[in-house]
Order: structure tokens, then sequence, then C-alpha cells
């Protein structure tokens, strides 16, 4: 029914007023009442607490390994400019003590400061280790994705190329490409990534694999869809937690191998800092000056570990079902 008016005498007043025509400031701002208020739960709720629903940070060794993976990449890209004395500038004040004036970690043999060299080395460490890493899974996750949804002669011939690049010791292959490249930072990043992917490309296959069986991916198969958006917008999604927990743990290879081979004379090559440069400069001064060795080795060691463990809480966080 409705009356002369023409409106409709069945609508009550909260209908009346859903019906009636909104303006748009008054939406706006009925929206940004509502953006304030869900921002506010947010900040009460905390972000601490937000990385708790997710399982994030549980134990005490992963928060501790959360909170010291954080300060080495912080002091990575903020520490050089914090610190004003030269790292490769050599001066006559050759090897002095901790807590000497000016020098708080002292200096080397060559009268460098040595905290200047250690937060200037932890840059080029953590770039190698980050970019290769990064190279290690496009390529591993690639080929794995394409392995696992394709089968067959793909598969096959996908993971005997793999199969057969595991086949050889992950240092060595490294060597053997750093080597053929020659030293420096390029060859140190191609070279370890090329190495790690393998390990990933096997994960990634027996992920993709494992979905491309299930309900919805037949059905998106049966459905025409292309396969490069099946493997990006379907399965890639699917596999993503297990595989970026994989990916940090594998973060720590990747910084083990840029820390021995650097070592080896085969990677950052000086005068640019770098803790395993750093290590075998100093080796000769072991038991003069243990510092020299026992201070990047020991932040080396630190990081490796920490990886490891943030990998763990990644996986439990992530893929708390486990990939089989």
């Amino acid at each position: 029914m409705s009356d002369g008016t023409g409106s409709d005498l069945g609508l009550g007043t909260t209908d009346a007023l859903a019906a009636a025509p909104v303006s748009g400031g008054a939406m706006r701002s009925a929206r940004r009442g509502k953006d304030r208020g869900g921002r506010g739960r947010g900040r009460g709720r905390g972000a601490v607490a937000k990385l708790r629903q997710l399982g994030i940070g549980t134990s005490w060794p992963a928060k501790v390994s959360w909170v010291f993976l954080i300060a080495i990449v912080l002091v990575a890209l903020v520490g050089p400019l914090l610190i004003s004395a030269d790292p490769v500038r050599q001066t006559s004040s050759a090897m002095l003590p901790f807590g000497s004036p000016g020098h708080l970690l002292g200096t080397d043999d060559l009268g460098r400061d040595e905290l200047a060299r250690l937060v200037h080395g932890a840059r080029p460490l953590l770039f190698v280790a980050f970019a290769s890493t990064a190279l290690a899974a496009v390529i591993g996750t690639g080929v794995g994705l394409l392995a696992g949804y394709a089968g067959g002669v793909v598969e096959q011939v996908l993971m005997r190329v793999v199969d057969l690049a595991l086949a050889f010791p992950s240092i060595l292959l490294v060597i053997l490409l750093v080597a053929a490249a020659g030293p420096g930072t390029t060859s140190l990043v191609v070279g370890v990534g090329v190495s790690l992917a393998p390990g990933l490309a096997r994960l990634a296959r027996a992920l993709a694999a494992r979905e491309t069986a299930r309900d919805y991916i037949v059905a998106a198969r049966l459905g025409g869809t292309r396969t490069p958006r099946v493997l990006v917008q379907e399965i890639l999604p699917n596999i993503a937690g297990p595989m970026v927990a994989q990916v940090v743990m594998t973060l720590s290879v990747a910084a083990g191998f840029a820390a021995g081979l650097s070592y080896l004379g085969l990677g950052i090559q000086p005068p640019t800092p770098d803790w395993g440069y750093m290590v075998q400069a100093g080796q000769e001064f072991l038991y003069s000056a243990p510092r020299l060795v026992v201070l990047p080795a020991t932040l080396t060691l630190l990081f490796v570990v920490a990886c490891n463990f943030v990998g763990d809480d990644l996986r439990d966080a992530l893929d708390p079902k486990g990939t089989a």
C-alpha cells in the first residue's frame, strides 16, 4: 500500500531511514567512524597479541631469534649511517684492546676500527644471503610447481635434473660455480642461489602434487582455467606457508655459504669488510687477539641459528599439520 505521496505505508522508521538517500559526506563520515573504531580495537589488541594468535613467537627460543634477526637486519640497514669510523681506513693505532678511546671494540692489525668493520660487514653478508635465497626460491618453486602439476614426462625430466644437482654436495657445487664465474658478489649470489634451488624444488613438487589431486584443482582444470593461472592463483597460495618456512631456513644455509666462501677468498673481496673474510684475516692473531675471530664468527653463527629457529617457528605457525 502507498499513500498519496507515493511512500510505502508498510515501511517502519528504520526501513524508511534505510531507504532514504544518504549523501556522500554522510557515508564517508560513517565509514571514517567505523574505521576509527576498528583501528582502536586493533591497537588495543596489540601487535604481540596478533602474532600470538598466528602462533608466531610462542616459545622463548623463537622470541629471542626473532629479536636477534630483526636487530641484525636493522644494523645492516642503518648501522653504517650511525658509525662515523671508516671501516677500511688504516691507521697507526694497531691492535688496540677493548674499550680503547674512540675504539669501543679495539682495532685490528692494520689499525682499522673493529666495531665499524663488524657493522659494515653485516650488510654484504646479509645481501648475499637474502639475494641468493630469493633466487633459489624463484627457481626452486617454479620448477617444483611445474613438475608437481604437470606430472608424467615433464615431472620425470625436471626431477631427474634436480636429483642430479642434489647428488653433488652443495658446498662443492657452490665452489665450482663461483670459481668458474670468478670471485665477487654477483657470482656468489648466483652460485649459492643455484645450489640451493634443488632442495626447494623437491619440496615445492611434493606440495604441488598434493594440491593438484584435490577437488578444487580438478574443478579448475575441468573448467578450462589456464595452467599459469592455476599454478599462480590456486596452487601457490596454498603451499606458501611451508614454502616460506623452508625459505627462511634456507637463508641460514645461504649465510653460511657466503661466510665460508668469503673465508676461502671466493666471496666478498677486500677491502670491503665481511664477517667471513674477517675471520680469515684474524686467525693469525687467534691467541694474541681472539676477538678478531670470535666476534665475526659468533655473529655469523648466531644469525644462522636464529634463521633456523625462526624457520621452525614459521613452519609450526603456517603449516601446523605438516606437509605430509
